[in-house]
């Protein structure tokens, strides 16, 4: 072997490796790369998870008052007799619903038992509504009554001792904005700021109709704004809002009347069937999956249309 062939060689032998340390290099690399998307991927899945478990365990705190007693209307604390309202409702219906189509006793005695802890929640939404709804008109008397007083030249102490009196005159003692008011009348006595009290009404109210009077009384007090002319602007405002609901509540009172009437059809329609005998009704394994089924989508749909109806301004 001649000198330059050597040469050759090893020049080949440094070229294999240099081809052999980058490719392991190149082996390390992707290793590494790949160790880092797994981390990653499991990281974002921990963080996912932890995600998940934090909204399951977010509960609802209530809004304290700035003085004891205050209500936070987002809130309804059931006592035993609405309890026994809402089992009774949820298993009478379910008990009815099933044994109409099921003709079986003990199968509408386990349904009804299953749905009175659903129904518990469905009647306590249904009365913390309700609430909020009577406290918005109860707070249009209110600003009703803290206009005429503002008008006749009192202050803002006077206005609201006033309107306690007006309140009970009209709802009595024992009404959520009479209570209202005395924590408002009580709070000022002891050198809080009104502005506070009713931002702090407005939060635990729920109403953006409060919650927007109290940013504009806010305002207008430390501006020294006319209260007369903000308080009769908000009256107005809420009695044209109250107004547009009351006609869009009786434009649409046909079709609630339609879905409940919709509703309760097949109870109807079922007994007939059941009437006439034959296999139609029996309880065969595929009539009872296809009951099962009926009865989902007639629960889904009248659940969906009440959504649909229910039209908020």
């Amino acid at each position: 072997m001649t000198g330059e062939e050597t040469t050759q060689e090893s020049e080949r032998m440094k070229t294999l490796k240099k081809g052999q340390q980058h490719s392991e290099q190149q082996r390390k690399s992707d290793k590494m790369q790949s160790s880092e998307k797994r981390q990653k991927e499991k990281m974002r899945r921990r963080e996912k998870k932890g995600s998940n478990e934090k909204k399951q365990k977010e509960v609802y705190v209530p809004i304290a008052g700035l003085i004891g007693g205050a209500t936070d209307y987002h809130v309804y604390d059931m006592q035993w007799n609405d309890r026994l309202i809402a089992a009774l409702i949820g298993f009478g219906a379910a008990f009815i619903v099933i044994y109409v189509f099921f003709r079986a006793i003990p199968v509408g005695i386990l349904a009804g038992v299953c749905c009175i802890v659903p129904a518990q929640k469905l009647y306590r939404d249904y009365k913390i509504k309700k609430r909020q709804q009577n406290l918005l008109l109860q707070f249009k008397d209110l600003l009703e009554s803290l206009a005429a007083s503002y008008s006749a030249g009192q202050n803002t102490m006077g206005a609201f001792g006033d309107a306690k009196t007006d309140m009970i005159s009209i709802y009595g003692e024992d009404a959520d904005i009479v209570r209202e008011v005395e924590m408002i009348a009580g709070g000022m006595l002891n050198n809080m700021t009104i502005e506070a009290l009713l931002d702090n009404f407005a939060k635990r109210s729920g109403l953006a109709d409060a919650e927007s009077f109290a940013n504009v009384f806010e305002v207008a007090n430390r501006q020294g704004s006319n209260l007369n002319r903000v308080i009769a602007e908000s009256r107005e405002m809420i009695n044209d809002k109250i107004e547009i609901e009351m006609e869009i509540a009786t434009m649409l009172q046909g079709n609630k009347n339609e879905l409940n009437v919709m509703a309760l059809m097949p109870i109807v329609i079922f007994p007939c069937l059941n009437g006439l005998g034959g296999e139609t009704t029996a309880n065969t394994p595929v009539n009872v999956v296809v009951k099962i089924v009926c009865i989902a989508i007639f629960v889904g749909a009248y659940f969906l249309g009440r959504k649909l109806v229910d039209i908020k301004v």
